[in-house]
């Protein structure tokens, strides 16, 4: 990659920070040079290098040296990180990877970017849990309610928030709440491989896939001997159940909704009107943020 490049791959990754408000990003420290945090005010227009670090995973040193032009090339995945971080656009994504020297992701790889119509979505289901997941099953952002029936996806690291990967593997930032009971861990498990296979039949070069495939593969026996099996299922809709702390079992109906353009879906939490988990739910939604732009979680520490 040429010096040029580099200084413009600067440039842009400060005026993409300088535009977006805090607000916008799902921070709760109000718009630039708007109210104090405290007794600090804010002196930046948009995000604060500290806080594009925290939203996109990386340290605060990196973002830093990015913007200053000099450090090592970032690889795809903080590439794809910074994009969701800076809420890119489609376009704005492919010049970000452009500038790196980086192949854009496209036909040959799984998006991990979420368009801004589904992101605006996402923020105005404020009753129900949501999230929204791509073909390799990473999970791209999530709002509020989600966090507080499924846990801090925020605390797992950005290459293991992967339904594959949380669902085989006990990871010590995350504990699931999930509640598996009799054959449900081999139907769940076996679903999870289905989805896996047929992700990667759709994007065989993607090379984070496979890497997790593989490494699932060498460490999960329960994974390597459903994976020869070679399952093959489509599932829109469950029924899932989670041990919640401070209103316990909670049942919801699970609906995937497809996002076809990208390859990515939309799954929404519910309870049927009138029943003990919509009160449950009701109890958890009392305790979120009154403030919608502060009720939409992005990927956390990476």
């Amino acid at each position: 990659m040429t010096r040029g490049d580099v200084g413009e791959l600067a440039a842009a990754v400060r005026q993409w920070r300088e535009r977006l408000a805090p607000a916008d990003a799902g921070l709760r420290n109000g718009p630039a040079g708007g109210a104090s945090t405290g007794s600090t005010r804010r002196r930046t227009p948009g995000l604060r290098r500290e806080e594009v670090a925290q939203l996109a995973g990386l340290s605060v040193d990196y973002v830093v040296r990015l913007e200053q032009g000099r450090g090592p090339r970032p690889s795809s995945s903080v590439l794809s990180a910074l994009g969701a971080a800076l809420r890119l656009s489609p376009a704005e994504t492919e010049h970000l990877f452009t500038l790196a020297g980086s192949v854009p992701p496209g036909a040959d790889g799984i998006s991990d970017v979420v368009r801004p119509s589904v992101r605006r979505l996402l923020e105005r289901l404020h009753d129900l849990p949501a999230m929204v997941v791509n073909a390799r099953g990473d999970v791209l952002a999530w709002n509020e309610l989600a966090t507080a029936v499924l846990g801090d996806l925020s605390a797992v690291p950005a290459a293991r928030r992967t339904h594959l990967w949380l669902h085989f593997v006990a990871d010590e930032t995350f504990t699931s709440r999930l509640v598996v009971e009799g054959r449900e861990g081999e139907r769940l498990d076996r679903a999870t491989v289905a989805q896996a296979r047929a992700a990667l039949a759709r994007y065989p070069r993607d090379a984070r896939l496979r890497r997790t495939v593989d490494e699932l593969r060498a460490r999960v026996p329960r994974f390597a001997r459903l994976w020869e099996q070679r399952p093959v299922e489509h599932r829109h809709s469950d029924v899932k159940s989670y041990d919640v702390p401070g209103v316990g079992r909670l049942t919801l109906d699970c609906e995937s909704l497809a996002v076809p353009d990208d390859d990515q879906t939309l799954v929404v939490y519910s309870a049927a009107p009138g029943s003990p988990d919509a009160d449950k739910l009701d109890q958890l939604r009392d305790l979120m943020p009154s403030d919608p732009a502060e009720a939409v979680l992005r990927p956390g520490r990476g």
